[in-house]
């Protein structure tokens, strides 16, 4: 089943976004290096913690923490062989998950609500998460994929550190709600593969209601924009697997085509019509949708005519290569 699908995957790679020999760019910057430093400066970020655009300046180092919830180490909620991402990345044997725990956000309609908001006492050390990188690796997973990384990415960078020297040799994704600082990012630099960051909202009032986070939008086109500067538009191997760029998705909202109209236009015009996509139909209202009326703008599936308008704005837009999870 999964050789078929990522069959189907490659029917969007056109010769210009097949890439030839390939390793992880984590690789490259090990022998130049450059980790120790790199360490040193994610450190230096959790002192005095601008991770992400909470810009909470607690010194985490310290074990002291605020709008995350999180310390010094990263909470990991699981880390297993997923087959529910895109074909591209899930492959054969699945990608390759670690669910890091809390979140930078407050997303209203939230599916892992319990995850997210909730605080679990599962801390792992760096050592901790290289371990659980290389047992993904070892049961064949395609890729490690770090999902909601935002709040913890200097902790990341401590794992990848320790597992690279140990014989991680597959891609990395990093998995973001794109609510992520640009000093974070740039520490990503050379070590993350693949960006996938889902594109909420556009309206700053959509973001404010149900994100919690009215600056949301200028700081996902930021981190996005970071994100494609590092690594480009989405090639692939000739498997059809996904190996390097940007992917982004967009989860389809009730009563709320035009955000998805101008993020489309705002990636064809600003990132690339070559940007791939994946406009998504699985939202569902759960948490505090279906409690609190202030929501029911949202409290229902989109409609079939809804999930149509956005692909047809994607489309028009100028943006050709999707992953249609319909």
């Amino acid at each position: 089943m999964y050789g078929a699908n990522v069959i189907r995957a490659s029917r969007h790679v056109e010769p210009g976004f097949l890439i030839g020999h390939f390793e992880p760019t984590y690789l490259s910057t090990y022998r130049q290096g450059e980790f120790p430093a790199r360490v040193d400066a994610a450190l230096a970020e959790l002192e005095d913690c601008c991770a992400c655009p909470r810009n909470c300046h607690v010194n985490r180092l310290l074990d002291k923490a605020r709008v995350c919830n999180t310390g010094r180490h990263a909470i990991v909620s699981s880390a297993f062989p997923h087959f529910g991402e895109e074909d591209c990345l899930r492959g054969w044997h699945g990608s390759g998950t670690i669910f890091f725990g809390l979140c930078n956000l407050r997303c209203v309609f939230c599916q892992n609500w319990d995850i997210s908001q909730q605080h679990a006492e599962s801390e792992c050390s760096a050592e901790d998460i290289a371990k659980l990188m290389l047992q993904l690796q070892d049961r064949g997973c395609h890729n490690i994929n770090f999902v909601t990384p935002e709040h913890v990415a200097p902790q990341i960078v401590e794992a990848i550190a320790a597992a690279v020297p140990l014989g991680l040799k597959v891609p990395i994704v990093y998995n973001t709600s794109a609510y992520d600082s640009l000093q974070s990012l740039k520490l990503m630099e050379g070590l993350i593969d693949i960006y996938m960051p889902d594109f909420k909202f556009f309206e700053y009032e959509s973001s404010r209601s149900y994100l919690k986070a009215k600056d949301y939008p200028a700081r996902a086109c930021e981190a996005i924009t970071e994100m494609h500067r590092q690594v480009g538009n989405l090639r692939f191997g000739d498997d059809g697997l996904a190996r390097r760029g940007l992917l982004v998705r967009h989860l389809v909202m009730p009563n709320h085509v035009e955000d998805a109209r101008k993020i489309f236009k705002w990636l064809a015009d600003e990132i690339s019509p070559d940007t791939y996509v994946n406009i998504m139909d699985q939202y569902r209202p759960l948490h505090q949708v279906g409690n609190i009326s202030k929501y029911d703008a949202i409290n229902r599936r989109p409609s079939a005519t809804e999930l149509d308008k956005a692909f047809a704005a994607a489309r028009q837009a100028g943006l050709w290569r999707f992953d249609e999870r319909r």
